[in-house]
């Protein structure tokens, strides 16, 4: 079996945890039956041996914050470089994919706007057509975001591969097979209920409309598609 590591960089809020679980359990929930996934804590475990000793790494989204270049954050910026060297396939999701960036040049840090949240739309560039993640999707569709920090500059070699209104870089490759995604493709619509309602009292103060947000979020099937996808391009090497 094709062996996959997430490397998770965070929890979850403690109340979400009770009922949906962790961040490392949605990921397995989405990625391929068919995979031998194993989860290592990045924040509090030593990094997984090589990334040649991994078929793919996806990494998780996290309450940290990139731009505090923590030493285990830093530290897992570094071996994720190797892997895009070694050509391994990595997924970075959120904080995953911001790490990614700077770990490659580009930079993270506080989108000058403030938060993104709830279900919002996503649109492909033309590059997305010929990608082998996105090749089929629809051009536009919606997705899961909660993010305050973003992508603020990709690195030199990167190609851009989707955005938004408000945030220009919402998915991006680096070589042949190292991907960022700002979006959650793990979060289901109740997950993402479940966010905004913590988050209520926080964007009032930030001047967003908490019940609109809610009674924005519908299913995002294109989206959630993205780590069965995933699992498929390393099943076939």
């Amino acid at each position: 079996m094709a062996r996959v590591v997430i490397l998770k960089t965070g929890a979850t809020y403690p109340s979400l945890r009770e009922t949906f679980g962790d961040f490392d359990s949605w990921f397995v929930a989405r990625l391929s039956p068919e995979l031998d996934l194993h989860v290592v804590d990045v924040t509090a475990e030593e990094l997984p041996g090589k990334p040649g000793d991994w078929d793919g790494i996806v990494v998780t989204g996290s309450p940290a914050m990139v731009s505090d270049r923590a030493p285990w954050s830093e530290q897992t910026g570094t071996w994720l470089a190797d892997a895009v060297k070694e050509e391994v396939p990595v997924l970075g999701v959120c904080y995953g994919h911001q790490l990614l960036a700077h770990a490659l040049g580009g930079e993270a840090g506080y989108h000058p706007r403030g938060r993104e949240t709830g279900t919002h739309q996503v649109e492909l560039l033309d590059a997305a057509m010929e990608d082998p993640l996105f090749e089929g999707f629809p051009h536009q569709f919606p997705a899961q975001l909660t993010h305050r920090q973003s992508v603020l500059r990709l690195p030199d070699n990167a190609i851009l591969l989707g955005r938004n209104e408000f945030e220009p870089h919402q998915a991006f490759r680096v070589g042949r097979c190292a991907w960022g995604v700002q979006f959650h493709p793990e979060f289901s619509a109740e997950v993402m209920r479940a966010y905004l309602k913590v988050q209520a009292p926080d964007l009032e103060k930030e001047g967003l409309d908490a019940d609109a947000l809610l009674d924005n979020v519908i299913d995002a099937p294109d989206a959630t598609s993205l780590l069965g996808r995933f699992s498929q391009l390393v099943l076939k090497g």
